[in-house]
């Protein structure tokens, strides 16, 4: 039972990882991204994404030519997630004594929401996209919230053993 649940919870952290990473390591090429969508026509350019996301293809270029130094905030933004990925090293390796970590995390998740739709609205981000945010809030408490659960039953098979 014990080896069974370290092995689902390890497997769970590294899972939520690598989707945070991911998310974070695209921020780094985040004007090529954004190049390559609008150059494909991957949205179309009369639905509301496909409007939003030329409006933010306008933004960035025009940064990118004008100040390409305030790209270097993404490149932090990048590097942020790849440093919050390495917090998971403490509960991947002893989940009951770094339950801790994944408690902050769900925090974290919860605090998404607000920041969403407050910052969101202050910077006239569309409705959808604030959506669009939060949804990475609701996906990444799942993996979570189950971790937690099972390092919960691990810390009861330790107490019992």
């Amino acid at each position: 039972m014990k080896s069974i649940l370290l092995r689902k919870i390890r497997w769970m952290i590294i899972l939520f990882v690598v989707v945070l990473a991911l998310s974070g390591i695209t921020a780094f090429p985040v004007y090529s991204e954004l190049k390559w969508i609008i150059d494909n026509k991957i949205f179309d350019q009369g639905s509301d994404m496909g409007m939003w996301l030329n409006k933010v293809w306008t933004g960035v270029s025009e940064t990118h030519g004008k100040y390409p130094f305030l790209f270097y905030g993404y490149d932090w933004l990048a590097f942020a997630h790849l440093m919050i990925a390495l917090a998971f090293i403490g509960p991947y390796r002893d989940p009951v004594k770094n339950r801790w970590i994944i408690e902050w995390a769900i925090l974290c998740c919860i605090c998404i929401i607000p920041l969403a739709f407050i910052a969101g609205t202050a910077r006239g981000i569309p409705r959808f996209h604030i959506l669009i945010d939060c949804s990475f809030a609701l996906i990444g408490i799942i993996p979570l919230l189950v971790t937690r659960r099972w390092i919960l039953q691990l810390k009861k098979v330790y107490l019992l053993s």
